[in-house]
């Protein structure tokens, strides 16, 4: 089960956000959402950016691609990744939720 779907060429990601871990990364699923934990604190949209910029790494697509469609200042997020590749969605996914 991935945690979002494909709205055309875009893929609408949900996740659950811990900010202020001790270490960055993907700590799995909860229910339909990815969560994911990440060092900055949830001040001032630092970890809205921790996020895409984790992301935007992990995925290898520029952060001006990650748009934060809802959530804004909650935990629980939706992403729209612009115009990503099926293989590097894959990818992602095996190398984090499939271990």
């Amino acid at each position: 089960m991935e945690p979002g779907r494909w709205h055309g060429d875009d893929y609408h990601l949900e996740v659950c956000v811990q900010p202020r871990a001790s270490r960055e990364g993907v700590t799995g699923l909860r229910g339909t959402q990815l969560r994911i934990a990440l060092n900055a604190p949830p001040v001032e949209g630092a970890a809205n950016r921790a996020l895409i910029r984790f992301l935007a790494q992990e995925l290898d697509i520029a952060k001006g691609r990650i748009e934060i469609i809802a959530g804004e200042k909650s935990r629980n997020k939706r992403l729209c990744l612009k115009k990503v590749t099926k293989e590097s969605l894959q990818a992602f996914f095996v190398k984090w939720i499939n271990q």
